[in-house]
């Protein structure tokens, strides 16, 4: 049995708690940034903000403070926005253990920085520190359904506890050592969705979708292996199974903010109407480009999406400027 605080009371967080607390062998805590919400969480037993129709068991803890969950803890499971990671780490470096397990369920890189969520961990504080990633929304991990993630670590030790602590009937966790590809997988699949669903919204067709999709992981896959995340990972549950989920997915927001581009809706338009939902591909897609270039990598999907939203570049422009490109040879990437 573990102790285990979820750093986060979003959809994913909130599911990740449920998922914890089913097993009934963990003591579960889950922290929400704000009072109200705790104490609306605490009142209703339901997260009606970020995830609806779904009940948090009596012995899920809830608080607000979070001095008191990662001192009651051994396990820190931290499910904020990525642009929050960096606030919450230097929150609680004062009040870390050697003991405590740190686990990112983050899927964003660091804006100006261009920073991984490891590395804005390791920046505070030497905790262990594993990440998790692969294909799964928050609504079917919280309803039990078939779900399988990866989860990286360096160090085995860490991942076999980890691998132990997830895992459940409905949850099978595999291990990975490739921090970086699991990380930077995660992070720019967001921004792939993005562009996927500019092109269902400009009802372009299956097969401009299917080309969209396999073309973005050409992407991020030559920048993942230029930052020194090893190929295979890419192909793996980190890599298409996240990019698959996301871009095809109807419960991606990153999907849906693409489709409604497409459609012709505005940016804050669109945003606002989220609810304080977080697309990570919006914020990710500038972090991407920085990335890019730092690695003299070319990524004219991710290029075109950020000229959509920050450049008052029209869909239709950016589909037209990737088809028109210079032919070139398939193999080389």
């Amino acid at each position: 049995m573990s102790r285990i605080a979820v750093l986060g009371a979003g959809a994913w967080g909130t599911a990740l708690a449920l998922s914890l607390a089913r097993q009934q062998r963990h003591t579960v805590t889950l922290w929400a940034h704000t009072p109200a919400h705790a104490e609306a969480m605490e009142q209703t037993r339901e997260n009606a903000k970020f995830l609806p129709g779904f009940q948090l068991p009596s012995d899920l803890a809830i608080s607000s403070s979070l001095d008191a969950a990662v001192d009651q803890a051994d396990v820190l499971l931290a499910v904020t926005p990525s642009d929050y990671m960096d606030q919450t780490i230097h929150a609680i470096a004062p009040a870390l253990r050697e003991n405590h397990l740190f686990v990112s369920a983050s899927k964003g890189i660091q804006d100006r920085t261009f920073r991984r969520m490891s590395e804005v961990v390791a920046a505070a504080s030497p905790i262990r520190f594993a990440t998790l990633g692969g294909p799964s929304f928050a609504r079917e991990v919280a309803a039990g359904l078939p779900t399988a993630v990866t989860l990286a670590t360096r160090d085995q030790d860490v991942a076999r506890a980890l691998q132990s602590d997830f895992s459940s009937e409905s949850l099978r966790v595999y291990t990975n050592d490739d921090v970086v590809g699991v990380e930077l997988g995660g992070a720019l699949k967001n921004v792939i969705a993005l562009a996927a669903g500019v092109v269902d919204g400009l009802q372009l067709g299956s097969n401009a979708s299917a080309a969209l999709i396999t073309r973005g992981m050409a992407e991020i896959t030559r920048l993942s292996v230029a930052c020194g995340a090893r190929p295979e990972t890419m192909a793996g549950l980190a890599g298409y199974g996240d990019l698959v989920l996301t871009c095809t997915g109807s419960l991606s927001r990153n999907r849906t903010v693409g489709v409604e581009l497409g459609r012709g809706r505005t940016l804050p338009d669109i945003l606002a109407s989220l609810n304080g939902k977080v697309a990570e591909g919006v914020r990710c897609t500038g972090a991407a480009l920085g990335l890019a270039r730092q690695h003299g990598i070319e990524m004219p999907i991710t290029s075109e999406m950020y000229a959509i939203l920050h450049e008052g570049r029209s869909p239709v422009d950016a589909i037209r400027a990737l088809m028109t490109r210079p032919g070139r040879d398939e193999s080389v990437g």
